[in-house]
């Protein structure tokens, strides 16, 4: 990683704990389609437990845990967590929600082969640049049981809002102050190198036009 990515890493994270402290629920309190799909995924496959990335101020584990999932959910924002925690206390699910605060520019803390589900709704839109999202998927399969599941969605390089953002270096768009990356259908492949591609779909949710993905780490032959 360059000092320039780091230091973009950095202000990226203060900007967004900044985000959440000053607008709590800042995504709103309805799930993401993504985490609707990917509960039926999972639930499909016999999984129970799901290991969130970016999830913010807990939405999309909420759901997940009033499905009766296991979520241990991951952000680099304490601000977000504190409110994820508290509602996962006031709703009476906090036996199956754990939250902690991880920035996964850095290797996930958790062991090879030891997870069954991975779901990230917009992580990988995030500032990353092409070796940090490299990196990233790299290590959701180092921690996935082989046969385990990923889920994520991404903003498409189609979203009609993408016009509204100024292009930077490696691929990355800027606006108000946010970094991110619109993922086209090569891309989407390309991170796909090492799984099994199950699904990647294209939808709209709300103004947003989406990537949906589905990857199963596969089982090695006997």
């Amino acid at each position: 990683m360059n000092i320039g990515h780091v230091e973009l890493g950095r202000a990226q994270q203060e900007r967004w704990e900044a985000a959440y402290a000053r607008r709590p629920q800042l995504h709103g309190v309805e799930p993401s389609a993504a985490v609707e799909w990917a509960a039926g995924v999972f639930g499909a496959a016999g999984i129970d437990d799901v290991l969130e990335l970016g999830a913010g101020h807990g939405r999309d584990a909420l759901f997940l845990a009033r499905q009766g999932f296991s979520v241990h959910a991951t952000d680099f924002s304490e601000a977000a967590l504190d409110q994820l925690r508290l509602e996962a206390q006031r709703e009476g699910l906090d036996d199956r929600v754990t939250a902690a605060l991880h920035d996964v520019r850095d290797p996930l803390p958790v062991a090879d082969a030891t997870v069954n589900a991975v779901f990230a709704n917009l992580l990988l839109n995030m500032a990353f640049s092409p070796a940090e999202l490299r990196s990233l998927v790299a290590e959701i399969h180092r921690v996935l049981c082989p046969g385990g599941v990923f889920v994520y969605a991404v903003w498409s390089t189609a979203d009609p809002c993408s016009r509204h953002w100024s292009r930077l270096d490696d691929g990355l768009s800027v606006h108000d102050g946010f970094v991110g990356r619109f993922f086209d259908e090569s891309l989407v492949g390309e991170l796909s190198e090492q799984w099994q591609l199950d699904e990647t779909t294209p939808y709209d949710e709300g103004q947003r036009r989406m990537w949906r993905v589905t990857m199963t780490k596969p089982v090695p032959e006997s």
